[in-house]
């Protein structure tokens, strides 16, 4: 089943929470799908392919880090872009929340104008179309296939979210050139510059990580952003 670009699926435990996700989702034109539990929510994603998943952290029985993690298991659902919306705000939640996998992070309370915001900005990321395949793109020791998304140094292939993916893909398209965090929240997230989010500086401590001794080539401009030194490739 092809997911739908228009349907979001809400898996809180909260019932006033999800009603008012609900109300503002339906005032911007999304269909909404409901779950009050984290099994449920897993089960609609797999049947109806939502194209954005607002997924609450703590939840009772199956919590919300359970359920990313099963999502992005699963082959049908792995590319599901998901929101994680928790009462804690901590550095180390919202680090729990990315290595399972969420593709960011937003606080109660929280604005709904802003999660609208977010969840458009997200519904609009389409897979690349057409009939010819991507090619690898190849620097250094470092190969990335946009066709699958995936990326690989050394021949070892990297553990990488979509969003990892992307960001990763760009900072090595634009290797020595710095990018601003609105840049890379507008061209990686599809988010307005407005949006007051720090996922950009939580992504790039997660690549960082994931790319071992290369990370550090990954530079923090004071001021400005972040740059792939060309070095690294």
């Amino acid at each position: 089943m092809e997911a739908m670009r228009d349907r979001i699926l809400v898996v809180e435990d909260e019932k006033d929470v999800r009603d008012m996700i609900r109300i503002h989702l339906k005032a911007a034109g999304f269909d909404v799908l409901e779950a009050h539990n984290g099994a449920e929510g897993l089960a609609i994603a797999k049947q109806d392919l939502p194209a954005v998943i607002i997924l609450d952290l703590m939840m009772p029985e199956m919590s919300g880090v359970e359920v990313c993690r099963a999502l992005r298991r699963n082959p049908t659902t792995s590319r599901i872009p998901i929101l994680m919306l928790t009462a804690k705000s901590t550095e180390d939640d919202k680090v729990v929340g990315f290595e399972c996998g969420a593709d960011d992070y937003v606080t109660k309370p929280f604005s709904p104008r802003e999660l609208v915001l977010r969840v458009r900005a997200v519904a609009r990321r389409q897979p690349d179309q057409g009939v010819a395949k991507p090619i690898p793109v190849r620097s250094g020791k470092m190969q990335l296939d946009r066709g699958t998304m995936t990326a690989s140094m050394g021949g070892k292939k990297l553990a990488l979210t979509s969003t990892e993916f992307r960001l990763l893909e760009l900072l090595v398209r634009r290797v020595g050139n710095i990018q601003s965090r609105e840049v890379l929240l507008s061209e990686v997230w599809g988010y307005e510059a407005s949006l007051d989010t720090r996922t950009v500086d939580t992504h790039v401590r997660r690549l960082r990580d994931k790319l071992g001794t290369t990370g550090k080539f990954i530079e923090t401009v004071r001021g400005s952003g972040y740059r792939l030194n060309a070095v690294a490739v």
